[in-house]
């Protein structure tokens, strides 16, 4: 595909005085770095999401399932017989035939990107498919009258019906992804890790794939000039892997791609070690590997194959799914709390002059700021928002009320609102504050890969908390038990286990002893 138009001309003297900057600058790798401008340009360019194609499949099987039984819904109106429309024989095949239609389009690979797009050469499948389910309608239909007579109107009107449905449905929907795809509406936005002939070689090679969905935004490499040109293949190197880090935070990627050979073991280990804190899929090209694996070990991107490293956690549907119970969660939450939270209010309104509420900016998914409510637990006067005072046992800044709400967890309930505005889910790893430590270390000081906590959402509860790992901080391994929890929770997840914690919180959180 083609590579993002910077809003000027790519200088490449300016690239590389900027890539020369950031070499020399010998910055710590704990510190946060800096995107050079040109990288940062380019990033601007890529915050809008993109729409995934399997959220766009997952999309086209419901909408032609709901179609086609809408279809049949109108055929039984206009041509079926009268007073016949909730027989148990026409509900059940007003259900079938739109749920196994689905199916047999799966099978037959019609919801494949590639297969959307070429609408007439797929549509003897799709035609098939329908026709198949409704001779399967058909003959049910038939037998279940034990050979007596059956609705032919209503069946033939929904045959044809349906046929012209999906004939036109697909041929729009050809076009669209067509036109999605040219638009970077539907694309999966990768950058390179790994410059020189390697890279050249494999920018090619997905070039050369006709139904290639990747949008190449750069390429990042430590390695001086001599040895990782500042323009491979037509794309731009716009900085380190350090820089890297951060352009991710800022563009809406979906893939790394790392264009080194196998054998660099020592290398690859590297630059893992610093990458696998992003939510991205995280893939080595294998393409010019003479090492074979086993098949599913591979993914591939027309047919150029791909180690699969790391997979991005809750994507796509997952990620739905969690929203959707988050909202139902919350708002039943919200009904069976709000007494509480009003008492709550007025308790903190009547110990101690100040707001009801108070706000802390604290880090949320892929490390960006967000600000996150509670109630307030401490004297106005004595607030920490940047949390870098830790709260200890017997603290003066604590009011009356705060160190009773903040015992039984009362303080953290404003951020249901958080949940329902989306900086929050209901479960994942708690969100700390962006200057917490412990003694005078920042969290990430302490834990290597602690960001990698904010590949998901952060949540109003979670599994550490609920093993007893909350409250004060004030050793090194408080903060690494809770980031081990965290990540088996981000490697672990599921609805249930969601289910599970949420559960269990009321009951553990009422019982630890280290929260003051």
């Amino acid at each position: 595909m083609s590579q993002p138009q910077p809003k000027s001309p790519i200088d490449l003297d300016e690239i590389r005085r900027s890539m020369s900057e950031q070499q020399a600058s010998g910055a710590s790798q704990r510190a946060r770095t800096e995107l050079n401008a040109f990288a940062r340009q380019i990033a601007e360019q890529f915050r809008e999401h993109s729409h995934s194609p399997s959220m766009l499949i997952g999309e086209i099987r419901i909408f032609e399932g709901l179609c086609l039984l809408a279809v049949g819904c109108a055929s039984h109106f206009f041509a079926g017989t009268a007073g016949t429309l909730f027989s148990n024989h026409i509900l059940g095949s007003l259900v079938f035939a739109p749920v196994m239609t689905v199916l047999f389009l799966q099978i037959v690979d019609a919801y494949q990107v590639q297969a959307m797009r070429g609408a007439l050469k797929m549509l003897p499948r799709v035609l098939g498919s329908w026709l198949g389910v409704m001779g399967l309608v058909t003959i049910g239909y038939y037998f279940s009258r034990s050979g007596g007579w059956f609705d032919r109107g209503f069946l033939l009107t929904w045959l044809g019906s349906g046929i012209v449905f999906l004939t036109i449905e697909r041929l729009i929907i050809a076009y669209a992804v067509k036109h999605w795809a040219r638009d970077g509406t539907m694309e999966r936005r990768a950058v390179i890790v790994g410059g020189g002939e390697a890279a050249k070689q494999l920018i090619r090679s997905l070039e050369q794939q006709p139904e290639n969905d990747i949008r190449i935004c750069g390429i990042f490499d430590d390695r001086d000039d001599s040895r990782s040109p500042v323009i491979v293949a037509g794309y731009p190197k716009l900085g380190t892997i350090d820089e890297l880090v951060e352009f991710a935070r800022l563009a809406r990627l979906d893939m790394l791609i790392i264009s080194l050979p196998i054998t660099a073991e020592a290398r690859i280990l590297h630059l893992l070690k610093k990458l696998w804190v992003l939510p991205l899929d995280i893939r080595l090209a294998a393409h010019a590997n003479k090492l074979h694996f086993r098949p599913r070990a591979y993914s591939h991107v027309g047919s150029v194959p791909m180690l699969d490293i790391f997979d991005k956690p809750i994507r796509d549907w997952d990620s739905v799914a969690k929203r959707v119970f988050d909202i139902v969660f919350c708002l039943g939450a919200l009904f069976l709390l709000w007494p509480v939270m009003v008492a709550t209010a007025i308790a903190i309104k009547l110990d101690s002059k100040g707001p009801v509420l108070f706000v802390q900016k604290r880090h949320g998914f892929n490390n960006e700021v967000i600000n996150v409510l509670k109630f307030r637990s401490m004297y106005t006067e004595m607030s920490d928002p940047t949390a870098k005072m830790a709260v200890t046992k017997g603290d003066p800044r604590v009011t009356k009320v705060g160190r009773f709400i903040r015992k039984t967890s009362i303080d953290e309930l404003p951020q249901l609102f958080n949940v329902l505005r989306g900086d929050l889910s209901l479960v994942g790893p708690r969100p700390h504050a962006v200057e917490a430590q412990t003694r005078d270390r920042r969290f990430n000081d302490v834990v290597e890969g602690y960001f990698a906590r904010h590949r998901v959402k952060p949540g109003v509860t979670g599994w550490a908390q609920i093993n007893g790992w909350r409250g004060e901080v004030d050793s090194d391994d408080k903060i690494k038990f809770r980031t081990a929890y965290d990540l088996f929770y981000i490697e672990n997840w599921s609805l249930f286990f969601d289910l599970k914690i949420l559960l269990l919180t009321p009951i553990r959180l009422l019982n630890t002893e280290n929260a003051y």
